[in-house]
């Protein structure tokens, strides 16, 4: 067997020399894949058209993943499961110094530095340097990369949906502006969660959000049964009008904000405190009747805070018509405003951005590594507690949504 090995590496390696890239690609494709036939098989159970007493699980087609290589880029077909989710363990996330590199290239790509800077940078890394039309074709392998992600079609059906916005700084028409930059995180039938879009914009006005949500149902959302955000006049007219029968969940944790925003700075623990009471609360019922205790009880001292619990109501207690096991994730954009620290993190080191499509490139980039992290891990939700939602659906309605009949 490692004679059989070494004999075809060195074939392989010829090749390279001889300067015959395209059977060092096909070489390098036809290794990677059998690799993913022998790591799905033994999840599985069973082999290729194999019939055992033992299998573990379903194969259920291939999915494309473009891989960037040293041979070059390969189209690689990676096998998916009936059950749960299958990431091959060489397309783990990337090597510190690859990372690096990849992040350097980015970075000076965005910010205009020089090609011979790139190339200092890409030398300290203990890698060769790279000329500047190497810069250039990783650069537009990335906006291919992103632009594919970016429109995929979404398959499966996605019960809870998050969204949210960050600002990034940017040149737009010669002047430097703030941009909206939107995220929709889901979390899948299955528990997986997923980053489902992206798009930036001068604002979140309602025209925007609208525009962004309508690209998702394009691509194939559906299936909505709770949206996760902060009270943004704009996205919740945006949501109601393209997601027909999504449930809306106002992120308590800006409420709370909200809140104490309206009350004086020794006042804020005490008001603090008694809100939460609220969420504390072992089911919906209880919780109303403490939220209007709390409201009475702030009437006559904070009648501003007082008014904006009544207001609030269905919208801060919604989660609570779902799995007792999702209430802390689903109560809150928490699970998203993560993503968009990482976010960030990562932006400011460019500050501001040449125009639009340099935060797309680098941002894009950033969710995909995000993604492929989450791809490799647990599930977000477990099967069974996602169960529970799904045998309390009725049929879809007319605008093509599901209506939950109660947890």
């Amino acid at each position: 067997m490692a004679k059989h090995r070494i004999e075809l590496l060195e074939d392989l390696r010829k090749a390279g020399a001889e300067g015959d890239v395209d059977f060092l690609r096909e070489g390098v494709k036809v290794l990677a894949e059998a690799m993913m036939e022998m790591e799905v098989s033994r999840k599985t159970g069973a082999g290729l058209y194999e019939r055992s007493d033992e299998r573990l699980n379903y194969r259920n087609g291939y999915r494309e993943r473009w891989w960037d290589t040293r041979a070059g880029t390969i189209n690689l077909n990676i096998p998916r499961l009936r059950s749960g989710t299958y990431f091959p363990s060489l397309l783990e996330p990337r090597r510190r110094t690859e990372q690096a590199l990849l992040s350097v290239v980015q970075e000076a790509y965005v910010l205009g530095v020089s090609t011979r800077k790139v190339d200092k940078l890409v030398r300290t890394l203990g890698m060769d340097g790279i000329s500047k039309s190497e810069v250039s074709r990783i650069c537009q392998e990335l906006d291919e990369e992103v632009n594919r992600w970016r429109n995929r079609l979404l398959e499966g059906t996605y019960p809870y949906l998050w969204l949210d916005a960050t600002y990034i700084k940017a040149r737009d028409n010669g002047r430097v502006t703030n941009l909206a930059v939107v995220v929709a995180y889901g979390v899948r039938e299955t528990g997986e969660r997923e980053i489902i879009g992206i798009d930036i914009g001068p604002s979140e006005d309602g025209a925007f959000w609208t525009a962004f949500l309508r690209s998702l149902v394009s691509r194939g959302l559906k299936g909505v049964l709770l949206v996760v955000s902060d009270a943004h006049v704009g996205l919740i007219n945006a949501i109601a009008t393209t997601l027909g029968g999504a449930g809306w969940q106002r992120c308590r944790v800006h409420f709370m904000r909200n809140a104490l925003a309206r009350v004086s700075r020794g006042a804020q623990s005490m008001v603090a405190a008694a809100i939460r009471t609220i969420f504390a609360q072992p089911d919906k019922d209880s919780a109303r009747d403490q939220l209007r205790r709390v409201s009475d009880s702030l009437q006559s001292r904070f009648t501003n805070v007082s008014e904006l619990l009544d207001g609030a109501e269905d919208d801060l207690l919604a989660f609570m018509d779902f799995p007792r096991e999702h209430w802390r994730q689903i109560s809150t954009t928490n699970p998203l405003e993560r993503v968009n620290r990482e976010i960030k993190r990562r932006t400011n080191v460019v500050g501001i951005f040449p125009n639009r499509e340099a935060v797309i490139r680098l941002v894009g980039a950033i969710l995909i590594e995000q993604q492929d992290e989450w791809a490799t891990g647990r599930r977000y939700f477990s099967t069974e507690s996602m169960q529970k939602i799904l045998q309390c659906t009725v049929e879809e309605t007319p605008a093509g949504e599901l209506q939950l009949c109660g947890v």
